[in-house]
């Protein structure tokens, strides 16, 4: 599976960006499709994650203000970033994970930067 990651960008505090991953095949063959990010000197975290069945989960500093959502027709998942905040900033990558096999895939990432 090969992941193409955009939408990156400098916006202020308080706003809203949204991050596009672009997968090679059927979202529906991809078991966990997730976002994640990782600022300067701190590990990558995990962002949020949807599921084939359309489950989606959320760290908790993100609840409330991101939503992961997905276009079947496209196979592209989205990651709806609003009430943005400075500690954001981070490179955010996509990645797919499948069962069977068992395999894992990573995107080459986007920077996103909140700053006044």
């Amino acid at each position: 599976v090969q992941l193409q990651a955009s939408g990156g960008g400098l916006v202020q505090p308080g706003g809203s960006l949204r991050l596009s991953c672009a997968t090679s095949r059927s979202i529906f063959s991809i078991d966990i499709v997730g976002w994640y990010r990782q600022a300067p000197g701190k590990q990558r975290d995990l962002v949020a994650l949807i599921t084939t069945s359309g489950a989606t989960s959320y760290a908790d500093s993100v609840k409330g203000r991101f939503t992961i959502s997905r276009d079947n027709a496209k196979n592209t998942v989205y990651l709806q970033m609003n009430s943005l905040k400075p500690e954001d900033t981070a490179v955010y990558y996509c990645n797919a994970l499948t069962y069977r096999p068992a395999s894992n895939y990573w995107g080459q990432g986007t920077l996103v930067t909140v700053s006044s």
